[in-house]
């Protein structure tokens, strides 16, 4: 019988488990962790992900600090609201929502996020520490995608796992964190030859390449385990609605288990930026 890997459900109980540490972290420091948002034009997209991640962050326990910034924001003015924010130390985490306005510098900005406060893991040196395998800062997708198939796989030593996707975002470095599982890792992305076969092989699937319903039922390996990362709108009957790279419905009956869209990778990212918050305020504290 297939699972429908809930990660709504997870993801509670993740914010959960932060609540309680915070709670611990609040009476030896005196201090409450802090996270700040940065949002920058008005994006209707990115102005719900970011009353959703505020929400998390209070629920947890957490202070939230939210900075919305108009569209004609400049490279200086965004560049020194991150300066300001660096050397705050009610500021554990910082994070600017992504994408930006065109005129603005994506790699500019997470270059300037201090690494002890990156709690989206995109800094170089996070980045660095991870591909060899150091304690760092994890992007907080591929640590969800981590997290859950911890959950619903016995053992994932050996494993053969196909990544689709090639982003700095969630292809690499979910490749990363399945190779430190000890996984054997392909990625394929949109030059790569005979990917259908190839994702047949997997006994992991990841989908992480932004096009709606990519992988159908002959793209999968009986029994295995997917992991749809993609969040797609489209237009069905008239109304808008979500759908992920995998089709779904298609695959539902092959596999093991598998994350449905929405419900499944979305909260996990969110509740692991808030235990990544917690990370950062602890090793800044020495932890």
């Amino acid at each position: 019988m297939t699972v429908m890997i809930d990660g709504k459900a997870l993801a509670d109980e993740i914010i959960q488990d932060v609540a309680q540490e915070v709670s611990s972290f609040k009476l030896k420091h005196k201090v409450v962790p802090g996270l700040a948002v940065v949002l920058v034009g008005e994006d209707p997209a990115s102005s719900v992900y970011v009353r959703n991640k505020i929400l998390r962050t209070e629920q947890a326990g957490l202070q939230s600090f939210a900075h919305y910034l108009p569209e004609n924001t400049t490279q200086k003015q965004l560049d020194d609201l991150i300066y300001q924010l660096n050397e705050d130390d009610s500021v554990h985490g910082i994070l600017v929502q992504l994408p930006l306005p065109k005129h603005l510098s994506e790699s500019r900005v997470i270059d300037a996020i201090s690494p002890a406060k990156d709690v989206d893991g995109f800094h170089p040196e996070n980045v660095g520490k991870l591909v060899t395998g150091q304690q760092t800062l994890v992007p907080c997708t591929p640590l969800g995608c981590m997290v859950m198939l911890k959950r619903h796989v016995d053992e994932l030593s050996g494993k053969h796992a196909v990544v689709i996707g090639r982003s700095n975002i969630v292809g690499k470095p979910i490749a990363n964190l399945l190779l430190q599982s000890h996984c054997t890792v392909t990625i394929v992305h949109s030059r790569t030859h005979n990917i259908e076969s190839i994702c047949r092989s997997a006994d992991i699937l990841i989908a992480a390449v932004g096009q709606p319903r990519l992988v159908k039922e002959d793209w999968v390996k009986p029994g295995a385990v997917v992991i749809d990362v993609g969040i797609n709108q489209i237009t069905s009957d008239d109304k808008r609605k979500l759908v992920g790279d995998v089709d779904y419905h298609a695959v539902f009956s092959k596999v093991s288990a598998i994350t449905p869209v929405p419900g499944g990778v979305g909260p996990m990212t969110i509740a692991c930026l808030i235990q990544n918050t917690l990370t950062a305020a602890k090793h800044q504290f020495g932890a």
